[in-house]
């Protein structure tokens, strides 16, 4: 046989603008040409085999021009966009921008209706809130929650929720999920922030603090809240722009800023590393004391907007060093793998709100074998998607360990939790240091 006849030839009149597109919107084309075909990425994906669609599946589909094939593929939902396949793969290849402009082919009415629904709530007014709370709505609640802390909580008659305070060193955003639905979870922070005598303030406007317009791949409007929260923090003449415990807020704000060129002079901060801060200054004095006998064991999970994808180790060692200051250094015990390496837990990337549950539960089961492994009663989620997910993850397979959020734990630690603040607590913790008891340390002595 003739080479000419053994020669397999491959005929595809398709045109692939796709992956063209792709190359020309991301730094040295994403590095699109340079896979290997390792399989590193699949390897270390959890949504691998959902759809029968993998990382490096769909690069090679993008990259052989089978743009029928990839637009409307369901899987491009199921990518929570962790970038963990980035972290793992030998040339850096970024997938996730390809799925993220892959979500784009979709006509924006046919895309998930609950991340769709959830950016066009953001839109309604100048929260920013993707549950659509009002501003009206907002300084109510924030009002009500704060004059029942000091009218039933000794000690606290002093405590502030500023809104509007010009001048301010911090803007404080919000996640919609507190005022809207679990108004008690905000109190426990305001107190951290009063007790490390920090000068803060939420804004009327421009509060809501997540970003689903970012999720459904809907740049203009991705642009627009950011730029419009941005806006209202220079307006009171803030430093630095702070996220609360909420990791795509975090990232949403910090990438939006880079990705749509907005120009501001504001340090956009996640709060673990203050956190850390005022501990280290002697700002916040928490004290593990509580768990010295009991041994309740905790771990950690480590959101990938606010590490792995933005912030990195430093964030990850300090929200290690908050947690072991609170519940001593014997009693935490981490996943593996963790940090920058961590698994994702399947709750970013959109994935709570798209409809896709019997594979987000599946995708998730990666991390709920993490979290039991620990032997750990309690996993620390200082983002609330990470917190939704890995609560309804304990739900669903019957985990019997507890998810909370970093402040009831750093105010637990304090003296300062109330026995109202203690919705995510088990019955463990539910009446240990309480403020005024016995044994409870008061957390203004030395103020």
């Amino acid at each position: 046989m003739s080479n000419a006849e053994a020669t397999i030839k491959i005929k595809n009149n398709r045109k692939s603008t796709f992956i063209e597109k792709v190359k020309e919107i991301l730094p040295e084309g994403g590095n699109l040409n340079l896979c290997l075909t390792c399989g590193a990425c699949a390897s270390g994906c959890p949504a691998t085999g959902l759809e029968n669609m993998d990382p490096r599946k769909f690069l090679r589909m993008a990259a052989l021009g089978l743009d029928d094939e990839i637009t409307g593929h369901p899987w491009v939902w199921m990518c929570s966009l962790c970038q963990r396949c980035v972290y793992v793969c030998p040339m850096s290849i970024n997938i996730p921008a390809l799925v993220n402009e892959a979500r784009m082919l979709w006509p924006r009415e046919e895309r998930p209706k609950g991340i769709l629904a959830s950016c066009d709530m953001a839109l309604r007014n100048d929260s920013c809130s993707a549950m659509g709370s009002p501003p009206d709505d907002f300084i109510f609640v924030v009002e009500d929650v704060c004059e029942e802390v000091k009218s039933d909580q000794p000690g606290w008659e002093n405590l502030e929720a500023p809104m509007d305070k010009e001048g301010a060193e911090f803007f404080l955003t919000q996640n919609s999920r507190e005022p809207v639905t679990e108004p008690e979870e905000m109190a426990p922070l305001w107190k951290i922030l009063h007790l490390a005598g920090v000068d803060w303030t939420y804004g009327s406007t421009g509060w809501g603090g997540e970003n689903y317009c970012m999720f459904l791949a809907d740049d203009k409007n991705w642009k627009a809240t950011t730029e419009l929260s941005i806006r209202k923090a220079e307006s009171l003449g803030c430093k630095i722009y702070l996220n609360t415990e909420c990791g795509h807020a975090t990232y949403a704000v910090w990438m939006g800023v880079q990705r749509h060129k907005i120009k501001t002079d504001l340090e956009i901060a996640p709060i673990v590393p203050y956190y850390a801060r005022w501990i280290r200054e002697g700002r916040l004095k928490p004290s593990s004391d509580w768990n010295k006998d009991m041994k309740i064991k905790f771990t950690c999970q480590d959101p990938c907007q606010q590490v792995r994808k933005s912030f990195g180790d430093p964030l990850a060692e300090d929200l290690r060093f908050v947690i072991k200051a609170c519940v001593g250094e014997e009693n935490f015990v981490d996943m593996t793998p963790n940090r920058s390496n961590n698994f994702c837990c399947g709750g970013g990337g959109g994935y709570l709100q798209s409809g896709y549950n019997e594979a987000r539960h599946q995708y998730g089961k990666i991390k709920f074998d993490q979290v039991m492994a620990t032997g750990a009663k309690y996993v620390i989620t200082p983002c609330h998607n990470c917190h939704a997910q890995i609560h309804d993850l304990n739900d669903h397979f019957n985990g019997g360990y507890h998810t909370i959020h970093l402040w009831s734990l750093l105010a637990l630690s304090l003296g300062a939790l109330a026995d109202t603040e203690r919705v995510y607590l088990g019955e463990d913790l539910q009446e240990v240091w309480l403020p005024g008891e016995p044994g409870t340390p008061n957390p203004f002595e030395g103020r």
